[in-house]
């Protein structure tokens, strides 16, 4: 039984339909129609998850997100994100413990979600990623599948102001999975990882059958494709800029909260 997604899903499908924005999948017959699964892909707007969830609704799965601690603490995100049965990421906690809980998801035979980058790419090219997709699927085999997702960083996204236009196609592909032999090096295998991701999301992002109004609409392509977004360089600093001031911020509410 599922009280809070079933309800979400069909809200956030409405919501589509209304706005007219045509998700188009592939792929999805490599997410097993039964059974555990690790779905990671790249991240390049705010509804990224929304999009990524959809892409599996053909395969009867729903997915549980690797999403950060903040969102659960937000009165209205928060009671959605627990009922939907989401997992909290703190990103100064101990990453140990987050994957226990993603780990007895998957071994209860759940699909977990998550965007091995930790955060959007402004550049829209996918950074380096972490370890944990590569973990969780070397700690309990299930399968590792990487996803692109292409089109949401015109609607929602870092840096930039939001634009729900209408029209709106968003591209959802997944790969086959991603080699992942018990007892490998996770740093080994998250580089394949990270490698076959980057493949969907340079394919999506040239196959996109939509483009530009204009060179003021240009910003969501990247720059390698003549767009206007940051190039990968300055997405990196920037990225180390909000790391550390995040840092800075965690280290001012713990002093508040020292006794």
């Amino acid at each position: 039984m599922e009280p809070v997604y079933t309800p979400v899903v069909a809200a956030v499908n409405g919501l589509y339909r209304a706005m007219g924005w045509q998700v188009r999948v592939t792929g999805a017959e490599h997410v097993p129609a039964a059974g555990p699964a690790v779905i990671a892909t790249n991240h390049v707007g705010y509804l990224d998850f929304t999009f990524v969830g959809y892409g599996v609704r053909g395969r009867g799965r729903l997915l549980r997100f690797l999403a950060k601690a903040e969102l659960f603490d937000h009165p209205v995100a928060g009671p959605l994100m627990r009922g939907m049965k989401h997992i909290p990421v703190d990103r100064f906690g101990r990453a140990a413990d987050v994957l226990a809980v993603a780990e007895a998801a998957l071994r209860r035979g759940e699909v977990v979600a998550m965007f091995p980058e930790g955060t959007i790419s402004r550049s829209f090219v996918p950074a380096a990623g972490k370890s944990g997709a590569a973990r969780m699927a070397l700690d309990t085999g299930a399968p590792l599948i990487p996803g692109a997702v292409w089109g949401s960083q015109r609607l929602l996204t870092k840096g930039r102001p939001r634009n729900l236009q209408r029209n709106v196609v968003v591209t959802v592909d997944f790969g086959p999975p991603v080699a992942a032999t018990a007892g490998e090096d996770a740093g080994a295998v998250t580089r394949r990882l990270m490698a076959a991701i980057g493949e969907l999301t340079d394919r999506a992002s040239r196959d996109y059958p939509q483009r530009p109004a204009g060179e003021h609409d240009r910003w969501w392509l990247p720059a390698h494709l003549g767009g206007g977004a940051p190039s990968v360089e300055e997405s990196a600093a920037l990225a180390a800029v909000e790391s550390a001031e995040r840092r800075a911020r965690r280290r001012q509410e713990r002093k508040a909260a020292a006794p």
